[in-house]
């Protein structure tokens, strides 16, 4: 720590904005050597393309955060863009768009009662719920695509732009804040952290535990239908088979962000650099025309530096913390001595 006159204040570190600088250095050194890259369009395709997959990131966020994760949220995003595809035609939009999101919460909330209070495992309870729920709609389509009357999704997902930008990357950057506000200025976002941190003594601590995770996954679910809907609005049909990489996907966003797989650790705002270094990665690959059996390697490369920075700071930060618990007493003529035996019992104190 750094004195200063206003009080003690924290260094710089630059790796704790690893996943930033990540970025910024991909997409410069992307600009230097594509055109095609650096074009206006292509750059809005980019905000556009990883807006969806972000937004289910914050929900799988807040999930991790709590000490779960869901590997159900692609089976329900293809759920929900299946339903809403239906029912925009058999009765309206907007009915088609409460009924796909209260899906989406039903479905995370079975899955938060399982986890939560049932204590079974996530991994189990998800990977579960994505196989019931696919085989459901598999036979309820008979396999076959559903096609919608979406106008209104259709706008916001793929037609919308704002001030030269598409619309759903403000979707995007209004589900990343009010994500934040939810889990760094509510008692329930402490409870997750907590919980997340360690669930049992945050039971001992008063934290109501299972209400708490289950709203996490409830969140989750809703953040899935929304990308579901989102996903109807972008194709127009409801295809009962799309959405299957959304878990790992989002996942491997939250991990390169720093949220850990523990729980309890993470910023919500490193999701956004997270899901735009992955889909900067790809894209420029594309636009250089890299093998594609090669993409993978380079992608998973850039993956394990991001990781590899976030490691470094956590390890810099239990170091810097390990430091200061070691630190010795003061000196004498520091003025805070610490009396001799002789001296405490002649003033009466306790000998310690």
């Amino acid at each position: 720590m750094a004195k200063s006159e206003g009080g003690p204040r924290r260094r710089f570190d630059p790796w704790r904005f690893g996943i930033w600088i990540a970025l910024v250095v991909v997409v410069v050194l992307l600009m230097a050597v594509s055109a095609s890259f650096r074009s206006t369009s292509n750059l809005t395709n980019v905000l556009q393309q990883n807006s969806l997959i972000g937004i289910v990131a914050c929900g799988m966020f807040v999930m991790m955060v709590s000490g779960g994760f869901d590997l159900s949220v692609g089976a329900v995003g293809a759920l929900v863009s299946v339903a809403a595809a239906a029912i925009s035609v058999d009765v309206s939009v907007p009915v088609a768009i409460l009924a796909g999101l209260a899906l989406g919460v039903f479905i995370g909330l079975l899955n938060g009662v399982l986890i939560a209070k049932g204590r079974i495992n996530a991994f189990m309870t998800t990977f579960a719920m994505a196989s019931v729920v696919t085989g459901v709609m598999f036979i309820a389509t008979s396999a076959s695509p559903v096609v919608g009357n979406v106008g209104f999704l259709q706008q916001v997902s793929l037609f919308g732009t704002f001030i030269g930008l598409p619309e759903v990357f403000f979707v995007y950057i209004a589900v990343v804040v009010v994500t934040w506000v939810l889990m760094r200025r509510t008692k329930w976002g402490h409870y997750v952290y907590s919980l997340g941190g360690n669930r049992d003594a945050s039971f001992l601590s008063g934290v109501p535990v299972v209400s708490a995770q289950t709203l996490a996954f409830c969140f989750g679910g809703f953040m899935a239908a929304v990308g579901g809907l989102l996903l109807l609005g972008e194709s127009g049909i409801g295809q009962p088979s799309s959405a299957t990489d959304w878990p790992l996907t989002a996942i491997a966003i939250c991990v390169i962000a720093g949220v850990s797989l523990q729980g309890g650790e993470g910023r919500v705002q490193d999701t956004v650099a997270a899901a735009l270094l992955l889909g900067v990665v790809d894209n420029g690959l594309n636009l250089l025309n890299v093998s594609p059996y090669v993409q993978p390697t380079v992608t998973g490369t850039v993956i394990l530096i991001a990781v590899a920075g976030d490691q470094i700071s956590r390890r810099r930060s239990v170091s810097a913390t390990r430091a200061g618990a070691r630190k010795p007493l003061p000196a004498s003529g520091s003025g805070l001595e610490v009396p001799t035996p002789d001296e405490q019992v002649a003033s009466g104190a306790p000998v310690t």
